[in-house]
């Protein structure tokens, strides 16, 4: 801990003295940015947040608070991590659909939402412009190429949904009942996960 700074910039806040933050950058109190990091500038995080070795956020990012971002991820403009996002080590979010070295295609970046709770395998690959639900789980290596629903379980390439979680993390059984919380949940008509009332 002892390499780790707060900045006057950002109190509260604890840096390692190997990462960057660009002017702009907002940073709620309690978060950690460990080290070889770059947080570029309109980048917005929330509080008590983990952002892990050699990440690189932004520019105009949003992560919601309460997120872990694990060793060598990069969040490109056009992500926005809900409240309590797990990104796995060297998940990957692409932020355009045709990219060419010789080609600018800033203006085509697309939104990826990432809902509250969501969890991200290490080594998912998470194709632009597809929102992914509240507490969904996306498997390791899988890879993203559609909406993912609310508690969805995706695994495999291209990723499909293999089951249900709860919000704990739980997979859930043919009675839709948390092993660990006993909370219920039901399958709407339209095949969507919610809480049982």
């Amino acid at each position: 801990m002892s390499e780790m700074r707060e900045d006057p910039r950002f109190p509260g806040v604890l840096i390692h003295i190997s990462s960057y933050v660009d002017d702009g950058a907002v940073i709620g109190r309690g978060t950690k940015i460990w080290h070889f990091c770059h947080i570029l500038k309109g980048t917005v995080i929330g509080e008590n947040c983990s952002i892990g070795q050699n990440a690189m956020i932004g520019p105009k990012v949003t992560i919601g608070n309460g997120c872990k971002i694990q060793n060598n991820v990069s969040l490109y403009e056009g992500v926005e991590l809900g409240d309590d996002v797990f990104c796995g080590p060297s998940c990957v979010f692409t932020n355009v659909t045709n990219p060419r070295a010789n080609v600018s295609r800033k203006s085509e970046f697309k939104t990826t939402p990432v809902g509250r709770g969501a969890t991200i395998g290490a080594n998912a690959t998470i194709v632009c412009g597809h929102a992914l639900g509240d507490y969904c789980l996306i498997g390791a290596g899988a890879v993203v190429t559609k909406n993912v629903p609310d508690y969805a379980l995706m695994v495999g390439n291209p990723a499909r949904r293999m089951g249900w979680m709860s919000r704990s993390g739980e997979r859930l059984g043919a009675d839709l009942r948390c092993p660990t919380t006993g909370e219920a949940y039901q399958l709407k008509a339209d095949n969507q996960l919610v809480l049982a009332d």
